[in-house]
């Protein structure tokens, strides 16, 4: 199985970034939630420690944002993508992201974008999208083109077109948003 994490560098290697991805297992029982790390720089990377203080998150499960721990490290410019069909505000959460520029934090239904493209609940790909249009980071060209590396090119074509979806939903999405004064 491919992680979001090993998708994002490849994508930064495609535009001739550096990168590296690494899991994170807090708990040795099925089921327990992972995190996954990237970095990405434009120079070589040569610290191999935990993140500690990221530049962006991507939540894949809502269930989730109960864990304090989860927003822990990040700045005040930082980004987050939250797979869910329900905004930050429906969630609860309207306070905590007005603190974040407009437009840093954005929900994206990347599991209903795979499901209507790939038939499986299997989001990566489509946060992908999602994050490239968020952050602007990547481009979307250089997350396809890493979903074309990864996968047989059916699978590729699904996950690709649900990363278009979702890199167009947040386009959209953050055309719309309020400028915070």
């Amino acid at each position: 199985m491919v992680t979001a994490a090993e998708l994002l560098s490849s994508a930064a290697f495609l535009e001739n970034k550096y990168a590296q991805a690494f899991p994170s297992f807090g708990s040795e029982r099925m089921g327990a939630p992972v995190m996954a790390f990237c970095r990405i720089d434009d120079k070589a990377i040569r610290l191999r420690e935990p993140v500690t203080k990221p530049d962006a998150l991507i939540i894949q499960d809502p269930t989730l944002l109960q864990q304090v721990e989860l927003f822990e490290g990040l700045g005040p410019a930082g980004y987050i993508l939250l797979n869910s069909s329900r905004s930050f505000e429906e969630l609860g959460l309207g306070e905590f992201v007005s603190k974040f520029p407009a437009g840093h934090c954005l929900s994206v239904a990347a599991t209903e974008a795979a499901m209507r493209h790939v038939g499986r609940p299997l989001p990566n790909a489509a946060l992908l999208g999602g994050f490239a249009g968020l952050t602007s980071l990547l481009k979307i060209d250089s997350v396809l083109a890493a979903i074309a590396e990864k996968f047989p090119a059916k699978i590729a074509e699904a996950n690709a077109a649900a990363a278009r979806e979702a890199f167009e939903s947040v386009r959209r999405t953050r055309s719309e948003e309020p400028v915070h004064a």
